[in-house]
């Protein structure tokens, strides 16, 4: 069976990802916005025969089997549960939602609904990663002892955009910062403690934050994320015996480098995404996961994703900063 896919919000990660899952075949069958106009100027841009003015209409249409939702954070959970609520899988954007509780409501009612769920954390499902997992696991680098991630973009400064909003869960955390935590996440597993620092911009959102992780094999995630900074986003992974270098930008697909204590080239790999960005792999992912009657995908599981919304919970707990959707 071929999934079809509806397209919740009319923004520009939409129209991203709209574009690289046409580009891998899969079908795209509508778009839904709570501004029909947008909603149809979307579609007639990117080739989409539905558009509805609703979210509902489109959780509704008989021609849609999986949802992707695109609207800001504060949203996805009341999103995905109107699509679940419908019968429909689920691709849900990252940060999967504000906070873990949230995260586990969704997936409580995926499970009682029996549908997929999964977060749209388009770093875990490319190619580069899955090498990456080989390499660490491989002891090739020996024990990781460090691994840093830095995410940094110089944003709009409007106090009424979105990123700097705190009723649309504005900051550098959930939308850059989530990058560099689930990284670590993925090679290193939970973190056991956490600590984190930032500054907080007028609007009372993190315009920087710096965390660090601590893990049970002893190994340290140094983490950076800043919306008002710009600069490399790279990442590094220290082992006993050697190192990985991960070019710009770390969590889309690209390259790394695998060196030894001598500083010598043990592997370069070269990502291939065929002129799209990479976005597709989480859909084919999804429609994999489907078709194989599994309910969630080894690569990014409910765990791990309600895992790294605690740790970003408790990040912010140590900042200071609480989004008005959580009261």
């Amino acid at each position: 069976m071929t999934l079809r896919w509806g397209i919740l919000g009319a923004g520009g990660i939409a129209a991203t990802f709209t574009s690289d899952l046409q580009g891998a075949g899969s079908t795209v069958s509508a778009v839904g916005s709570r501004d029909l106009a947008k909603a149809r100027e979307f579609a007639d841009r990117a080739g989409v025969p539905g558009a509805h003015g609703s979210y509902d209409d489109l959780v509704a249409d008989p021609e849609v089997d999986v949802v992707y939702v695109a609207t800001p954070h504060p949203f996805h959970a009341e999103n995905a549960l109107l699509a679940i609520a419908a019968g429909k899988h689920v691709l849900v954007e990252k940060a999967f939602t504000v906070n873990a509780i949230e995260a586990e409501r969704v997936h409580a009612a995926a499970c009682e609904a029996g549908v997929v769920v999964l977060e749209a954390m388009w770093t875990r499902y490319t190619p580069q990663s899955a090498r990456l997992r080989e390499v660490v696991r491989s002891g090739v680098i020996g024990e990781v002892r460090l691994l840093t991630a830095v995410h940094v973009q110089s944003l709009p400064t409007d106090p009424h955009h979105r990123i700097n909003d705190p009723a649309l869960g504005g900051g550098a955390l959930l939308d850059l910062g989530v990058y560099p935590v689930s990284f670590a996440d993925d090679l290193l597993g939970a973190p056991s403690t956490v600590s984190a620092a930032a500054t907080l911009s007028d609007q009372g959102v993190d315009a920087r934050v710096a965390i660090q992780l601590g893990h049970e094999s002893g190994a340290t995630a140094q983490l950076y994320a800043a919306l008002d900074t710009s600069g490399r986003n790279t990442a590094t992974l220290l082992g006993t015996a050697g190192r990985i270098d991960v070019d710009d930008t770390f969590y889309a697909p690209g390259g790394f480098t695998v060196r030894d204590q001598d500083d010598a080239v043990v592997e370069r790999y070269e990502a291939d995404e065929n002129g799209l960005r990479g976005m597709h792999h989480q859909a084919l992912e999804l429609e994999r996961v489907v078709a194989a009657g599994e309910r969630e995908s080894p690569l990014l599981t409910a765990a791990d994703v309600v895992g790294v919304m605690r740790t970003m919970d408790e990040v912010r707990r140590q900042i200071g900063v609480r989004y008005p959707s959580e009261g």
